[in-house]
């Protein structure tokens, strides 16, 4: 671990440098203790794949006193905690359909796979929410499987219809709202993932798990889910 400075009153606490499920839960577990111990002091935490971006009081705490409540707090946390024993897994039903999945044939071009194969390969695994970012509520997971791995699109869309669930690299995505993007769109959720009223905001946080369940036209409609954004 280490400590960075980025201005007078924020600094960064690295974890690593490679994006993986060992990032995230160390990430995930810091971050429970630094709001356990430093919500005094701190006014802002934003963890990402490898780090946390922490903001503090400059009138409680100085930059020197930060680094060492930190060292503290990250001390705490336990390497045999499993990330798995205290992840919440968040289930997603997902309409994968022709109406919906606007790149599956791309993806099933570029992997040599047919579309049942992408679908299977895709809602078979739990994901980890690696980082929020982009638009409020826009949760990255990894890792997809390698098979299903696909650049993003050379000339992003100007409109993604919300709820779409996309892929790009070794990624997975859902789009919480409409917004221009650039990955490749194989399905969609009828789940809201954001709630503007909620303390959270968005449905599923750093540290979540995530299972995608492949459902049928019927039951995205009867779910809420909407054709009418394109």
């Amino acid at each position: 671990m280490r400590i960075e400075s980025v201005n007078e009153n924020t600094c960064i606490v690295y974890f690593g440098d490679s994006i993986g499920d060992e990032s995230a839960r160390l990430v995930k577990l810091a971050t429970e203790s630094i709001h356990r111990s430093m919500a005094d002091v701190v006014t802002d935490l934003v963890p990402s794949y490898t780090s946390i971006l922490v903001s503090y009081d400059l009138e409680k705490v100085d930059r020197f006193g930060i680094v060492r409540m930190l060292s503290a707090a990250t001390d705490q946390i336990s390497d045999a905690a499993p990330v798995d024993d205290s992840s919440r897994i968040v289930e997603l039903p997902v309409y994968y359909g022709p109406e919906v999945g606007l790149d599956q044939d791309a993806v099933c071009e570029y992997s040599g796979l047919s579309a049942e194969e992408v679908i299977k390969i895709h809602s078979q695994q739990v994901y980890q929410v690696y980082a929020i970012g982009f638009a409020p509520g826009f949760a990255y997971l990894g890792s997809t499987d390698e098979r299903i791995a696909i650049p993003r699109k050379s000339t992003p869309r100007l409109k993604v219809p919300t709820g779409s669930v996309g892929l790009a690299g070794t990624q997975t995505a859902i789009y919480p709202s409409s917004t221009p993007g650039g990955w490749q769109i194989i399905g969609r959720t009828p789940q809201k993932m954001i709630d503007w009223d909620s303390e959270s905001l968005a449905l599923v946080q750093v540290g979540d798990q995530v299972r995608f369940r492949a459902i049928d036209r019927q039951e995205f409609i009867d779910l809420g889910g909407s054709f009418d954004e394109l």
